[in-house]
Protein backbone atom coordinates (compact mmCIF):
# COMPACT_ATOMS: atom_id res chain seq x y z
CA UNK A 1 0.00 0.00 0.00
CA UNK A 2 1.18 3.52 -0.84
CA UNK A 3 0.61 4.96 2.64
CA UNK A 4 1.41 8.56 1.71
CA UNK A 5 -0.97 8.60 -1.26
CA UNK A 6 -3.64 6.94 0.87
CA UNK A 7 -3.20 9.63 3.52
CA UNK A 8 -3.54 12.40 0.94
CA UNK A 9 -6.62 10.74 -0.55
CA UNK A 10 -8.26 10.31 2.85
CA UNK A 11 -7.56 13.91 3.92
CA UNK A 12 -8.91 15.28 0.65
CA UNK A 13 -12.10 13.20 0.96
CA UNK A 14 -12.70 14.51 4.48
CA UNK A 15 -12.02 18.10 3.40
CA UNK A 16 -14.37 17.92 0.40
CA UNK A 17 -16.90 15.39 1.69
CA UNK A 18 -16.83 13.55 -1.61
CA UNK A 19 -14.78 10.81 -3.29
CA UNK A 20 -15.52 12.28 -6.71
CA UNK A 21 -14.40 15.81 -5.77
CA UNK A 22 -11.28 14.43 -4.10
CA UNK A 23 -10.49 12.50 -7.25
CA UNK A 24 -10.89 15.59 -9.44
CA UNK A 25 -8.53 17.65 -7.26
CA UNK A 26 -5.94 14.89 -7.02
CA UNK A 27 -6.40 13.98 -10.71
CA UNK A 28 -7.36 10.42 -9.89
CA UNK A 29 -10.50 8.42 -10.61
CA UNK A 30 -13.21 8.03 -8.01
CA UNK A 31 -12.50 4.32 -7.83
CA UNK A 32 -8.78 4.97 -7.22
CA UNK A 33 -9.60 7.34 -4.36
CA UNK A 34 -12.02 4.80 -2.90
CA UNK A 35 -9.38 2.06 -3.10
CA UNK A 36 -6.72 4.20 -1.39
CA UNK A 37 -9.08 4.98 1.49
CA UNK A 38 -10.22 1.36 1.76
CA UNK A 39 -6.61 0.17 1.83
CA UNK A 40 -5.93 2.65 4.63
CA UNK A 41 -8.92 1.42 6.65
CA UNK A 42 -7.90 -2.21 6.08
CA UNK A 43 -4.34 -1.44 7.21
CA UNK A 44 -5.58 0.28 10.36
CA UNK A 45 -8.30 -2.28 11.04
CA UNK A 46 -10.95 0.40 11.60
CA UNK A 47 -13.53 2.23 9.52
CA UNK A 48 -12.73 5.92 9.11
CA UNK A 49 -15.61 7.21 6.98
CA UNK A 50 -19.37 7.05 6.92
CA UNK A 51 -20.35 6.71 3.28
CA UNK A 52 -23.49 7.44 1.30
CA UNK A 53 -23.89 7.49 -2.46
CA UNK A 54 -23.10 11.22 -2.60
CA UNK A 55 -21.33 12.07 0.61
CA UNK A 56 -18.52 10.88 2.88
CA UNK A 57 -17.88 12.11 6.41
CA UNK A 58 -15.46 11.00 9.13
CA UNK A 59 -16.65 9.02 12.11
CA UNK A 60 -15.02 9.50 15.53
CA UNK A 61 -11.97 7.43 14.56
CA UNK A 62 -11.79 9.15 11.22
CA UNK A 63 -11.88 12.66 12.71
CA UNK A 64 -9.06 11.84 15.11
CA UNK A 65 -7.00 10.28 12.33
CA UNK A 66 -7.74 13.21 10.01
CA UNK A 67 -6.36 15.73 12.52
CA UNK A 68 -3.14 13.74 12.97
CA UNK A 69 -2.81 13.16 9.23
CA UNK A 70 -3.04 16.90 8.56
CA UNK A 71 -0.04 17.49 10.80
CA UNK A 72 1.96 14.70 9.18
CA UNK A 73 1.31 15.99 5.66
CA UNK A 74 2.10 19.56 6.71
CA UNK A 75 5.47 18.44 8.08
CA UNK A 76 6.22 16.52 4.88
CA UNK A 77 5.34 19.57 2.80
CA UNK A 78 7.58 21.71 5.00
CA UNK A 79 10.46 19.24 4.56
CA UNK A 80 9.96 19.29 0.78
CA UNK A 81 9.93 23.09 0.82
CA UNK A 82 13.09 23.28 2.92
CA UNK A 83 14.99 20.94 0.60
CA UNK A 84 13.81 22.88 -2.44
CA UNK A 85 15.04 26.11 -0.85
CA UNK A 86 18.47 24.59 -0.29
CA UNK A 87 18.81 24.34 -4.04
CA UNK A 88 17.57 27.85 -4.71
CA UNK A 89 19.88 30.72 -5.54
CA UNK A 90 19.24 33.63 -3.17
CA UNK A 91 18.18 36.72 -5.04
CA UNK A 92 16.19 39.88 -4.51
CA UNK A 93 16.49 42.33 -1.61
CA UNK A 94 17.77 41.50 1.88
CA UNK A 95 17.07 44.27 4.41
CA UNK A 96 19.34 44.22 7.46
CA UNK A 97 19.39 46.41 10.57
CA UNK A 98 22.44 46.42 12.86
CA UNK A 99 24.04 48.50 15.64
CA UNK A 100 26.21 51.37 14.44
CA UNK A 101 29.56 50.36 15.96
CA UNK A 102 29.22 46.68 15.16
CA UNK A 103 28.14 47.56 11.63
CA UNK A 104 31.14 49.76 10.89
CA UNK A 105 33.79 47.73 12.72
CA UNK A 106 32.71 44.12 12.18
CA UNK A 107 29.76 43.70 9.86
CA UNK A 108 31.05 45.76 6.92
CA UNK A 109 33.90 43.42 5.91
CA UNK A 110 31.73 40.36 6.53
CA UNK A 111 28.94 41.80 4.39
CA UNK A 112 31.31 42.39 1.48
CA UNK A 113 32.41 38.75 1.59
CA UNK A 114 28.80 37.56 1.77
CA UNK A 115 27.95 39.64 -1.30
CA UNK A 116 30.79 37.99 -3.21
CA UNK A 117 29.24 34.58 -2.51
CA UNK A 118 25.75 35.61 -3.68
CA UNK A 119 26.05 38.22 -6.43
CA UNK A 120 22.34 38.05 -7.34
CA UNK A 121 21.38 39.34 -3.90
CA UNK A 122 20.93 43.05 -3.14
CA UNK A 123 21.49 44.14 0.46
CA UNK A 124 20.09 47.22 2.14
CA UNK A 125 21.88 47.85 5.45
CA UNK A 126 20.52 50.33 8.00
CA UNK A 127 22.78 51.07 10.98
CA UNK A 128 21.11 52.38 14.11
CA UNK A 129 21.63 52.09 17.86
CA UNK A 130 17.90 52.48 18.46
CA UNK A 131 15.89 49.41 19.44
CA UNK A 132 13.89 49.18 16.23
CA UNK A 133 10.89 46.94 15.69
CA UNK A 134 11.98 44.46 12.97
CA UNK A 135 8.43 43.90 11.76
CA UNK A 136 7.38 47.55 11.57
CA UNK A 137 10.76 48.46 10.09
CA UNK A 138 10.31 45.86 7.36
CA UNK A 139 13.66 44.18 8.07
CA UNK A 140 14.42 40.61 7.09
CA UNK A 141 17.10 40.37 9.80
CA UNK A 142 17.88 42.60 12.76
CA UNK A 143 21.22 42.16 14.53
CA UNK A 144 21.40 43.11 18.19
CA UNK A 145 24.06 42.96 20.86
CA UNK A 146 21.98 42.61 23.98
CA UNK A 147 20.48 40.55 26.75
CA UNK A 148 17.14 39.93 25.09
CA UNK A 149 13.66 40.18 26.52
CA UNK A 150 11.17 37.46 25.66
CA UNK A 151 9.48 38.18 22.37
CA UNK A 152 7.28 36.68 19.69
CA UNK A 153 10.21 37.13 17.30
CA UNK A 154 12.76 34.40 16.63
CA UNK A 155 16.27 35.08 17.96
CA UNK A 156 19.30 33.02 16.99
CA UNK A 157 22.52 33.51 18.95
CA UNK A 158 25.48 34.11 16.67
CA UNK A 159 28.40 34.65 19.07
CA UNK A 160 29.16 35.78 22.62
CA UNK A 161 30.45 39.33 23.02
CA UNK A 162 33.00 39.68 25.84
CA UNK A 163 33.44 43.02 27.58
CA UNK A 164 36.38 44.81 29.16
CA UNK A 165 36.53 47.11 32.19
CA UNK A 166 39.06 49.76 31.23
CA UNK A 167 40.34 53.29 31.71
CA UNK A 168 43.16 55.45 30.42
CA UNK A 169 46.58 55.39 32.14
CA UNK A 170 46.21 59.11 32.92
CA UNK A 171 42.86 58.58 34.65
CA UNK A 172 44.22 55.68 36.70
CA UNK A 173 47.31 57.66 37.67
CA UNK A 174 45.13 60.47 38.96
CA UNK A 175 42.29 58.50 40.58
CA UNK A 176 43.91 55.17 41.43
CA UNK A 177 43.38 51.66 40.13
CA UNK A 178 40.25 49.91 41.43
CA UNK A 179 41.12 46.59 43.08
CA UNK A 180 37.60 45.42 43.92
CA UNK A 181 34.21 46.02 42.25
CA UNK A 182 33.13 48.05 45.27
CA UNK A 183 35.92 50.52 44.54
CA UNK A 184 34.06 51.55 41.37
CA UNK A 185 31.56 53.46 43.48
CA UNK A 186 34.17 56.14 44.03
CA UNK A 187 35.08 56.43 40.33
CA UNK A 188 33.58 58.27 37.38
CA UNK A 189 31.91 55.60 35.31
CA UNK A 190 31.03 55.62 31.62
CA UNK A 191 28.07 53.35 31.05
CA UNK A 192 25.86 51.88 28.38
CA UNK A 193 22.44 52.21 29.98
CA UNK A 194 20.18 50.45 27.49
CA UNK A 195 20.30 46.84 28.71
CA UNK A 196 17.74 44.91 30.76
CA UNK A 197 19.92 45.56 33.82
CA UNK A 198 19.68 49.32 33.22
CA UNK A 199 22.76 51.18 34.38
CA UNK A 200 23.81 48.49 36.86
CA UNK A 201 27.08 46.67 36.28
CA UNK A 202 27.22 42.98 37.21
CA UNK A 203 30.73 41.66 37.87
CA UNK A 204 31.59 38.09 38.78
CA UNK A 205 34.72 36.90 40.58
CA UNK A 206 35.91 34.20 42.94
CA UNK A 207 34.13 36.00 45.76
CA UNK A 208 30.78 35.89 43.97
CA UNK A 209 28.59 38.39 42.17
CA UNK A 210 28.76 42.14 42.63
CA UNK A 211 26.13 44.60 41.45
CA UNK A 212 27.31 48.17 41.03
CA UNK A 213 24.95 51.08 40.52
CA UNK A 214 27.33 53.53 38.84
CA UNK A 215 27.45 57.21 39.58
CA UNK A 216 27.93 57.79 35.90
CA UNK A 217 29.27 60.90 34.25
CA UNK A 218 28.40 59.69 30.76
CA UNK A 219 25.61 57.36 29.66
CA UNK A 220 25.40 56.62 25.93
CA UNK A 221 23.82 54.12 23.58
CA UNK A 222 27.01 53.87 21.53
CA UNK A 223 30.08 52.13 22.94
CA UNK A 224 32.53 53.94 20.65
CA UNK A 225 31.53 57.18 22.38
CA UNK A 226 32.26 55.56 25.74
CA UNK A 227 35.62 54.27 24.50
CA UNK A 228 36.66 57.70 23.21
CA UNK A 229 35.68 59.31 26.51
CA UNK A 230 37.67 56.70 28.42
CA UNK A 231 40.74 57.28 26.22
CA UNK A 232 40.44 61.01 27.05
CA UNK A 233 40.58 60.22 30.76
CA UNK A 234 36.94 60.83 31.59
CA UNK A 235 36.39 57.65 33.60
CA UNK A 236 36.14 53.85 33.73
CA UNK A 237 34.16 52.15 30.96
CA UNK A 238 32.63 48.71 30.49
CA UNK A 239 32.60 48.11 26.74
CA UNK A 240 32.73 45.24 24.23
CA UNK A 241 36.17 43.88 23.41
CA UNK A 242 35.72 44.42 19.68
CA UNK A 243 35.50 48.15 20.43
CA UNK A 244 38.11 48.34 23.20
CA UNK A 245 40.61 45.92 21.65
CA UNK A 246 42.76 48.29 19.59
CA UNK A 247 43.01 50.88 22.38
CA UNK A 248 44.05 48.15 24.83
CA UNK A 249 46.74 46.93 22.42
CA UNK A 250 48.04 50.47 21.89
CA UNK A 251 48.04 51.20 25.59
CA UNK A 252 45.68 54.17 25.39
CA UNK A 253 43.38 52.09 27.60
CA UNK A 254 44.28 49.69 30.39
CA UNK A 255 42.16 46.79 31.61
CA UNK A 256 41.31 46.86 35.32
CA UNK A 257 39.68 44.37 37.68
CA UNK A 258 40.95 41.50 35.54
CA UNK A 259 40.04 38.98 38.25
CA UNK A 260 36.41 39.90 37.61
CA UNK A 261 34.31 39.66 34.49
CA UNK A 262 31.08 41.07 33.27
CA UNK A 263 28.72 38.40 31.89
CA UNK A 264 29.12 38.40 28.12
CA UNK A 265 26.42 39.82 25.96
CA UNK A 266 25.59 38.07 22.72
CA UNK A 267 25.09 38.98 19.11
CA UNK A 268 21.66 37.81 18.01
CA UNK A 269 19.98 37.61 14.64
CA UNK A 270 16.29 38.42 15.08
CA UNK A 271 13.60 37.78 12.50
CA UNK A 272 9.81 37.37 12.43
CA UNK A 273 8.43 33.86 12.92
CA UNK A 274 7.57 32.16 9.67
CA UNK A 275 6.87 28.59 8.67
CA UNK A 276 9.42 28.72 5.87
CA UNK A 277 12.48 30.87 6.58
CA UNK A 278 13.54 32.57 3.36
CA UNK A 279 16.70 31.03 1.96
CA UNK A 280 18.42 34.45 1.77
CA UNK A 281 17.82 34.99 5.50
CA UNK A 282 18.96 31.49 6.48
CA UNK A 283 22.13 31.72 4.38
CA UNK A 284 22.97 35.16 5.78
CA UNK A 285 22.57 34.05 9.38
CA UNK A 286 24.52 30.82 8.78
CA UNK A 287 27.29 32.87 7.20
CA UNK A 288 27.50 35.21 10.20
CA UNK A 289 27.61 32.29 12.64
CA UNK A 290 30.43 30.61 10.73
CA UNK A 291 32.32 33.87 10.30
CA UNK A 292 32.23 35.23 13.84
CA UNK A 293 32.51 31.93 15.68
CA UNK A 294 35.65 31.20 13.64
CA UNK A 295 37.09 34.63 14.51
CA UNK A 296 36.65 34.05 18.24
CA UNK A 297 37.86 30.42 18.21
Amino acid sequence: MDKLTSLRAFVKVVELGSFSEAGRQLRLSRSAISKYVSDLEQDLGVQLLNRTTRHASPNENGQAYFERALGILAELDAADHAVAQLQATPRGLLRVNAPMSFGTLQLGPALADFMALYPELKIQLVLSDEQVDPVQGGYDVTLRIADLESSSLIARKIVAINRAICASPSYLAQHGVPKHPGDLRSHALLTYGFLLTGNQWKLIGKDGEHWIQPEWTLCANNAEVLRDAAVKGRGVALIPMFIAGDALKKGTLRAVLEDYRAPPLALYAIYPPTRHLAVKVRLFIDFLVERFVAETA
